[in-house]
């Protein structure tokens, strides 16, 4: 149930949050670029320092992208 409210508030911060908004297509565009960088046979000690770098950015990302959750969430339940 709670998955169920978690992603019908997350559906209403894509439509109505731009900050929301603008986390996630970042997060979308860093996954991709790991998902790049994974795909292929063998990284350079750069590719690694650099998948390491935007898995991090990703982590930071969606870490901001819960805590509004989590705000709108206090907000509407008060």
């Amino acid at each position: 149930m709670e998955q169920n409210a978690n992603a019908d508030i997350k559906a209403h911060l894509m439509q109505t949050n731009d900050r929301y908004r603008q986390l996630v297509e970042q997060h979308h565009e860093y996954k991709r670029q790991v998902e790049a960088l994974e795909a292929k046979h063998a990284l350079t000690t750069e590719e690694e320092v650099e998948e390491h770098r935007l898995k991090k950015l990703k982590l930071r990302l969606k870490d901001e992208m819960e805590q509004i959750v989590s705000e709108h969430k206090l907000q509407h339940t008060s």
